[in-house]
């Protein structure tokens, strides 16, 4: 079992819970569609060669963004962040994946 959190945008983030839903991230036992999420404020500067969906390059940009938790089996977990990014506005998006260990 894996725990993957993701940064997104508030505009994207419902297209992102959707993807990695469907992609079978956030079931837990007989429940889909489970995650965690709070709104904070990110920041980053685009650097040179940088395509930003947001801000320019050379300035510090911030802007509201949703932090998701959500589990996701090892049968999915390669599928669920293969979707993050797919559906994902930014360049690079901010993602950490754990493994989690049983402990029953």
């Amino acid at each position: 079992m894996y725990k993957l959190c993701v940064y997104v945008p508030v505009e994207a983030l419902e297209q992102v819970k959707s993807s990695l839903f469907a992609a079978g991230a956030g079931r837990i036992g007989c429940y889909d569609s489970c995650c965690w999420q709070v709104k904070g404020m990110g920041q980053f500067r685009p650097l040179d060669g940088s395509a930003p969906y947001l801000g320019q390059q050379g300035m510090v940009e911030q802007v509201e963004e949703y932090r998701v938790e959500l589990v996701c089996d090892n049968e999915h977990i390669h599928a669920a962040v293969e979707a993050l990014r797919a559906s994902h506005p930014y360049e690079e998006p901010a993602f950490d994946v754990w493994q989690l260990c049983d402990i029953a």
